[in-house]
């Protein structure tokens, strides 16, 4: 019996990354390209369809071997027809991209929020370990989460569900966000953020080696920020403690509301290990019910950047079963 293949795509601002995934969730071949957000993204999609096919020919495969094209995108989507409302960082508004692509490439095109499909992925092949019911949190320049309940991915009513990024802290005059609010999450437990809330208390705190990089470089990093905790200086670690109450207390009132299994930490961020889990895990305990926290376990996610082409595919796996 041949191979079921499909097509992974992750499309990000500045680079599009695409996958040849097999039916058990492995990566075949992978690559990117540059996204061409010009026009307004009028390119991508025929950008897409054209390395999908030069890269089929590249592999010696068949058109026919190919079930399908899975796509994460960062935006606002109708989810049953593949509608993009709205894709801020691509220059998409109002564009019919599933409807495109399937008539430039005559493959069938599956279209999710990119954040979904990196939870998606990582519990099909990564951290998740397959567990039905899971909370995936990416940690970045912004914050983004999936949710998974029965395994299932949970859009809500308009594809909104997950967007743990924009809980808004009980702090009044918090930091303004993106979206239009104040003190979103994202505001501070985000790689942004962390810089952010750094940087703010240098001069309280003069004798940190904070100061120094900041001085010498003219900003703080998140990376920075753990690389200080890691030698012991007292502000960096405030401001971890700080970032992790935030954090723990968002995931532990998402967790006493969804009770997952597993707890999936992504991103950027989520390379400090250790210093950030184990502040992170004490303030969930704190706040989650005791039979939530007992049954959610955390992880670090381990797909990397291959979660979003995985999730993606996976997609198209799941309708190919289902048919």
């Amino acid at each position: 019996m041949k191979e079921r293949l499909s097509i992974g795509v992750d499309i990000g601002g500045t680079s599009i990354k695409l996958a040849v995934v097999d039916s058990r969730g492995n990566i075949v071949h992978k690559w990117n390209i540059r996204t061409d957000t010009s026009e307004k993204g009028r390119n991508i999609s025929s950008d897409i369809n054209a390395t999908i096919t030069e890269t089929i020919n590249q592999l010696n495969m068949s058109p026919s071997d190919i079930e399908g094209i899975g796509i994460g995108v960062p935006g606002f989507i109708n989810i049953e027809s593949g509608f993009i409302y709205g894709a801020i960082n691509i220059g998409w508004e109002n564009y019919p991209l599933k409807d495109d692509l399937e008539a430039r490439s005559g493959y069938p095109v599956m279209i999710d929020n990119d954040a979904n499909l990196a939870a998606l992925g990582e519990m099909w092949k990564g951290a998740g370990n397959q567990v039905s019911n899971l909370i995936c949190i990416t940690l970045g320049t912004g914050i983004g989460g999936g949710i998974i309940l029965n395994g299932q991915i949970l859009h809500g009513v308009n594809g909104m569900a997950g967007e743990i990024g924009h809980i808004t802290s009980i702090m009044e005059n918090g930091a303004p966000c993106n979206c239009g609010k104040t003190g979103c999450l994202e505001t501070i437990a985000s790689a942004t953020g962390i810089s952010r809330i750094a940087a703010e208390g240098i001069d309280c705190n003069p004798d940190s080696a904070l100061s120094k990089v900041l001085k010498e470089n003219g900003q703080i990093t998140s990376e920075d920020v753990f690389t200080a905790t890691n030698q012991g200086d007292e502000w960096a670690n405030e401001v971890i403690r700080y970032i992790s109450k935030h954090l723990g207390i968002a995931i532990a009132n998402m967790s006493n509301v969804l009770n997952p299994s597993r707890i999936v930490i992504g991103g950027g961020v989520s390379r400090a290990g250790d210093q950030l889990m184990t502040p992170l895990k004490e303030v969930f305990s704190r706040f989650a019910l005791p039979r939530v926290s007992q049954g959610a376990e955390f992880a670090v996610a381990s797909l990397g950047n291959d979660a979003g082409v995985i999730g993606a595919a996976r997609l198209i796996e799941i309708q190919s079963f289902e048919r």
